[in-house]
């Protein structure tokens, strides 16, 4: 077995490097992309993992082309260190951040649309009139700029909804929406009480973008039942889409976020339970320290934010 003497030791005084290069690796899934995270090459990362596993005996990762995959030992590790370089790294903000009066300083908030418009003004209102002096912004992002804006620290968090969450990111829910089938008043399924997948099937819709994600999760429910439907038209917001469903230019089926406020343009009828709920959450970069002002906000999005942190293991971090 290797022992700790056949390490330099400039890698045994640095242990605080190897783990967090291991971490990094194992959350991003890949060492290019914890080479990206940490401003290094890809040849430093991997020189700083193999001198952890020479110096404990074991092997970390099983490396299959570009991809990484934690061993059990690798799992075992990670799940004791993650948490550790994270407090580390993040001693310098706490103490600067812990240090700064709450009712003072800047929060930066990534939202996509739906959470622009419906979620977060019932949580500004009042955070802003208890907080006068914090410098409140609100990033308008589309899914994969939320993402980025996150990895790249421009935002303190995001709130939203998303199908595939990265690695790297830690993700909480605070709502959860059913979906509805919006029509013209006078269309023949508004005067329907059940609705059913046939009915569905063959009616021209308005949708807003492919890629927002609760799109995507009708997509995929009509596919798994087969329902053949035509895109009438496609338009870029919910609002947009309640608009022209109004306007008689096809129907729609569309978050419940989005009809808290009654509209006698539209008839809103239920859907068959096939059709899931889709959280609404906060999410934020692993290791990302939260300021006071940003955990005050969550606070007040949901109480009990902090109680009960997710805190995966395994690759998830």
């Amino acid at each position: 077995m290797p022992r700790s003497t056949d390490v330099p030791a400039h890698f045994r005084q640095d242990r605080l490097r190897q783990l967090r290069a291991f971490c990094l690796t194992a959350e991003a899934g890949s060492i290019s992309r914890a080479a990206e995270r940490l401003a290094v090459t890809q040849p430093s990362v991997s020189v700083q993992i193999q001198a952890l596993e020479r110096e404990l005996g074991i092997t970390l990762l099983e490396r299959r082309g570009p991809r990484i995959r934690l061993t059990p030992d690798g799992e075992a590790l990670h799940a004791e260190a993650h948490q550790l370089v994270e407090a580390i790294d993040g001693l310098a903000s706490r103490f600067s951040e812990g240090n700064r009066p709450l009712d003072s300083g800047r929060l930066d908030i990534g939202a996509g649309e739906s959470s622009t418009l419906y979620l977060l003004p019932p949580i500004l209102e009042p955070f802003m009139a208890e907080y006068p002096h914090v410098e409140v912004r609100l990033h308008h992002l589309s899914v994969g700029e939320l993402m980025e804006a996150l990895r790249q620290d421009r935002v303190d968090f995001a709130v939203g909804a998303i199908l595939d969450m990265p690695d790297e990111l830690r993700y909480r829910a605070i709502y959860a929406y059913g979906l509805s089938l919006i029509t013209p008043p006078d269309h023949p399924l508004a005067r329907r009480d059940v609705i059913t997948m046939r009915d569905l099937a063959g009616q021209d819709y308005i949708t807003p973008p492919r890629e927002m994600t609760t799109w995507r999760l009708i997509d995929l429910v009509f596919q798994q039942h087969a329902v053949r439907y035509r895109v009438r038209l496609e338009v870029g917001s919910w609002e947009a889409v309640k608009r022209y469903v109004g306007l008689g230019f096809g129907i729609a089926i569309v978050s419940n976020v989005c009809l808290t406020e009654a509209t006698s343009d539209v008839a809103v009828r239920p859907l068959p339970a096939v059709f899931p709920k889709r959280t609404y959450g906060a999410m934020s970069r692993r290791g990302r320290f939260l300021s006071p002002q940003a955990r005050r906000f969550l606070e007040m999005m949901r109480p009990d934010f902090f109680d009960a942190e997710d805190l995966p293991t395994g690759l998830r971090g």
